[in-house]
Formats: structure tokens, C-alpha cells, sequence
């Protein structure tokens, strides 16, 4: 009953959020364009879909993946695990002891965004319009190894205690530096490929974690340290799409230099 009454609830929520949407498009539909709406049945249908989808999506990351990304992060750090020789106290361990941490939090970090269905219907309109020069799966991939890379840097900046505005500062003037230098085809979609990847799969698993990590190493504070790891999972895809893109135009320049050789 509790659970019938919580997805109640998750779905009434739900349309609150999404009835917004709904009277922009059709207000824009007929107040401001003043046609009627082709294949209105298969939209309506659609938009069930979507809070139906919605709804129990919603109600499945509260369930599921962030009580588990919680409790992933209590068991890594936990002194059972991380340091049994260590009378069960984690006080006086270096940051080379928690190299498990890092590791779940790269693999959790590509994970999540390969599932995630931002990226997907980014990657798949970045293909169809490139005419297949830009690869829905290569972009798919180069944005989840930026996030894994980014996510496991931000478990470190967690479990040693250093300054959050270092880190984001360092990683902008990167990007800068790659825009600089990038085809002016490739920033606008890189940028968004940063922003598309913290999305409805990505951010709880990867807020959990940061909260978990943060409550469990000794002298860390939740509010201050728990927070952060999404912005390193949105900066550090636009390097990985930048550089993705550069690695691309380089190897294709080579194809070609080999080709006139021959």
C-alpha cells in the first residue's frame, strides 16, 4: 500500500512538473502559430508515455540507485574493508588507500552516462545531422570516459580534502585552451555533451556517492565536501568530446597524407 501511495504521488508530482511544457507547446500551437496540432492521438499517447516513464524511473532511482550508491560508497570506505589491520579506525590513512573508491567511482561514472537517455537522443540527432561523420557510439563513449575520469578526480578531491575552485578552475583553463584550438563544428555540441550527461541517471548515483564518501572519511563535512562531483562530471566530457574531435581530425589527416604518398 505504501508503495502504491509513494508512486501516486511520484506521478502527481510528475505532471506538475511536465504541465508546464504542455501548455507552452500547445499555447504556442494555437495562440501563436494557429494551426491544429498534426497526429494530436499519437502526441497525447506520447506524453502518457512519457509521465508513465517518467514516473516510475523516478521512483526507482529513489528505491534503488541512490540508497545503493550510498551504500556503495559506506562499504568502500568502510575500515572492515579498507584497512582490517588498522585496529578498524580510518584516522592516518593516505589517499593511496582508497584506490577502490576510485576505481567504482570511474566505472560508476561511465556507466551511468552510457545509460544516459540525454546522451542518447544528443549523440543519435549529433550523427543524423553530421551525415554520420560524428559517431552516435564514438561520442557516446569519449563523453563517458570524461565523466569516469572526472567523477574518480572529484572521489579524490573528497578523500584528500583539497579545495573544490582548484580543480574547476584547472579544468576550465583546459577547455579554453582546447576551444582555442578545436573546429568551430565541434564546441557547440562538446558543450552540451557536458551539460546533457548530468542528467536523470548520472546525477543521483553520483550525488549518493559524494555524500557517502563525505560522511564516512573522517574529518570531511557532507554540505561542504559531499557536493561538487557533478560539476566534475560536466566539465571534464567537453575535454573528452574536445579532445575526442582533435583526435579524430588528426588521424583522418594522417589517412590522408598516407594516401597522397601512395
Amino acid at each position: 500500500m505504501d508503495m502504491i501511495s509513494h508512486i501516486l504521488g511520484t506521478a502527481l508530482s510528475t505532471v506538475t512538473d511536465v504541465l508546464p511544457i504542455i501548455v507552452i507547446l500547445f499555447g504556442f500551437q494555437f495562440l501563436v502559430i494557429r494551426k491544429p496540432i498534426a497526429n494530436l492521438k499519437k502526441i497525447a499517447v506520447g506524453f502518457v508515455y512519457v509521465l508513465a516513464g517518467l514516473t516510475l524511473f523516478l521512483v526507482g532511482l529513489e528505491q534503488a540507485l541512490f540508497p545503493l550508491g550510498e551504500a556503495m560508497a559506506r562499504q568502500l570506505t568502510s575500515a572492515d574493508f579498507i584497512a582490517p589491520g588498522n585496529g578498524g579506525s580510518l584516522v592516518g590513512l593516505a589517499w593511496t588507500d582508497y584506490v577502490w573508491v576510485y576505481v567504482f567511482a570511474a566505472a560508476i561514472g561511465f556507466a551511468t552516462t552510457i545509460a544516459e537517455p540525454s546522451l542518447i537522443a544528443v549523440a543519435i540527432k549529433a550523427e543524423g545531422i553530421s551525415g554520420g561523420t560524428i559517431k552516435a557510439s564514438g561520442l557516446r563513449v569519449a563523453v563517458a570516459i570524461g565523466v569516469a575520469f572526472g567523477v574518480s578526480l572529484g572521489t579524490y578531491r573528497i578523500v584528500s580534502g583539497t579545495p573544490l575552485p582548484y580543480y574547476i578552475m584547472a579544468g576550465y583553463g583546459v577547455v579554453i585552451v582546447q576551444t582555442l584550438r578545436a573546429s568551430k563544428l565541434i564546441i557547440p555540441l562538446a558543450f552540451d555533451s557536458g551539460g546533457v550527461t548530468t542528467s536523470t541517471v548520472t546525477v543521483p548515483v553520483v550525488t549518493a556517492l559524494g555524500l557517502g564518501l563525505a560522511s564516512t572519511i573522517p574529518g570531511r563535512n557532507p554540505l561542504i565536501d559531499g557536493f561538487g562531483l557533478i560539476a566534475f562530471a560536466s566539465v571534464f566530457p567537453i575535454m573528452a568530446v574536445l579532445a575526442y574531435a582533435q583526435l579524430s581530425e588528426l588521424l583522418a589527416r594522417r589517412r590522408k597524407n598516407e594516401n597522397q604518398t601512395l
